[in-house]
């Protein structure tokens, strides 16, 4: 699979089924993460795999309402980063934009493993730090569920499962950028799905 298709077929499903998450693949999913680019090299992401049961129920109550499907991934990711290891720029803080990209990267790999790597903001922060003993000062800024996707909708809402089998939509490309100035057009707002 090369980088297009794993972009084209990345998708954010809330459907799991169980799949075994081994060390290897743990290590391959860091690496992605440990190969992106960030602001003077600083790399300023950290991560935590949750995969034990008793870890995982420690992040399920640490969920918000509506997130309950996450109890079918196999693992979950807490990716986090601190504004004070990597550039601040005026107001530019290039940890969350770092840790972003790192994010990315994972994703991609998982899709092609085969994998669904599915990143959540529907979290409390400091429960979650507390629960996996993140130190104070760091941003969990995304919760990553990784598991194989399933037929089997029975987790979700009526509305999640309503929307599991299509992609949702994207904005038009005239919608997202423009060439040499700013474009009115990019003010248009995306559907949610």
């Amino acid at each position: 699979m090369d980088v297009k298709e794993a972009i084209e077929k990345r998708r954010a499903y809330r459907a799991f089924g169980p799949v075994e998450i081994n060390d290897g693949i743990i290590k391959e999913l860091a690496t992605a993460a440990q190969l992106t680019a960030s602001c003077f090299n600083n790399q300023p992401w950290k991560f935590v795999f949750v995969r034990s049961k008793q870890s995982l129920a420690k992040v399920h109550d640490c969920l918000s309402k509506g997130n309950e499907w996450v109890k079918g991934a196999s693992v979950i990711i807490a990716a986090f980063a601190k504004k004070e290891n990597d550039c601040v720029i005026k107001e530019r803080e290039y940890y969350l934009f770092d840790l972003g990209m790192a994010v990315s990267a994972m994703q991609l790999r998982a899709t092609e493993l085969g994998l669904v790597a599915h990143p959540i903001a529907g979290f409390d922060n400091g429960k979650a730090r507390l629960a996996l003993g993140i130190p104070e000062g760091n941003m969990v800024l995304v919760l990553i569920n990784v598991g194989k996707i399933t037929e089997d909708l029975s987790p979700l809402t009526p509305q999640q499962a309503a929307i599991e089998p299509v992609r949702p939509p994207r904005l038009p490309l005239e919608n997202i950028f423009s060439v040499d100035a700013y474009d009115e057009k990019l003010a248009v707002k995306p559907a949610r799905g």
